[in-house]
């Protein structure tokens, strides 16, 4: 049986899959990151590709790489958590495995992967919001993926939302990422229990009384047992949600927009404040159809999915 291989590699792990035409896993190898090592990256991903060809004929390689890839989908220019700068990746994975090699951007494949196969299938063009740590996520327009002129289109979490706002982690400051992530939520939530702690008592309980031992996790337990300054949190966060996707509707004019990554574990705690603050902050609102906010279907296997199809077309 004929499939294509995706590759994701991230900071920590290597892991690939043989994907089939309709975008089905079926199977999967998972190996450690050498990230300090280009050379020893290639290693393990070759290795992965070795065992995936055991038991089926591989078509083409598709690599997700967390970082920029320049616009010929062969090199990545620059990985911020590995020690890829100028990185040949696609050349030097193709000479060891004599296969056709494509690389993308980690958060374009996932998003690829939601457009074609899981929660925006059907639809024509849609915004992929990654809403993690940070915010990243991908572009689909007209049934083609946005990569801009070098590749390194839709960096969406470091949109401009608040004019000298708050510090981001990129050294701007005001980005979308710094209102509307898994560390803003994290940070509002200890900014009210620092300010108010009577009020933040569940919050301060669950964290052992500090602040700062507050995190993502616990912001989310709380809320789902109804403590009123957690689901606030998720409120303020879905707030600005809705205004960043907005501000993506006023560009792009996107078909759905589907919400992926950890902080959407939350649910409706998370969706509800992000549809209502997008259909109040969308332009010309009473004179277009609302955009539908949905939930990524793929979880995790959504790098690898898109990076193999996207290999394969």
């Amino acid at each position: 049986m004929s499939v294509t291989i995706g590759v994701d590699v991230g900071g920590t792990k290597i892991a690939a899959g043989a994907v089939s035409d309709e975008g089905e896993m079926l199977a999967y190898v998972r190996k450690p990151t050498p990230a300090g090592d280009p050379d020893s990256v290639v290693r393990v991903i070759t290795e992965c590709v070795a065992e995936l060809e055991k038991s089926y004929e591989v078509v083409s390689i598709g690599i997700g790489a967390a970082g920029f890839v320049d616009a010929a989908r062969k090199s990545v220019v620059f990985a911020p958590n590995l020690a890829w700068r100028n990185e040949p990746l696609a050349v030097r994975v193709s000479e060891r495995t004599g296969r056709t090699v494509v690389v993308e951007n980690d958060a374009n494949a996932a998003a690829w992967a939601e457009f074609k196969f899981g929660a925006a299938a059907g639809t024509k063009s849609a915004i992929i919001v990654t809403v993690g740590t940070g915010i990243g996520g991908g572009v689909i327009i007209n049934d083609e993926l946005l990569r801009g002129s070098h590749g390194f289109a839709t960096e969406i979490g470091h949109i401009g939302l608040v004019p000298e706002g708050k510090l981001c982690g990129c050294g701007l400051k005001g980005c979308w990422e710094a209102y509307a992530s898994g560390n803003a939520l994290v940070r509002t939530a200890r900014e009210f229990a620092t300010e108010s702690p009577t009020v933040a008592a569940r919050l301060l309980e669950l964290a052992g009384g500090t602040p700062e031992g507050i995190s993502g996790i616990m912001v989310t337990q709380a809320a789902q047992e109804g403590d009123p300054l957690s689901i606030k949190c998720f409120e303020q966060i879905g707030h600005y949600m809705g205004k960043g996707m907005a501000d993506l509707a006023a560009v792009l004019d996107p078909e759905m927009f589907v919400l992926a990554g950890g902080v959407c574990e939350a649910g409706d705690l998370l969706l509800d404040p992000t549809r209502r603050s997008l259909a109040d902050s969308l332009t010309a609102s009473s004179f277009r159809p609302a955009i539908p906010v949905g939930v990524a279907t793929l979880g995790n296997e959504a790098g690898i999915i898109g990076a193999a199809d996207l290999a394969r077309r």
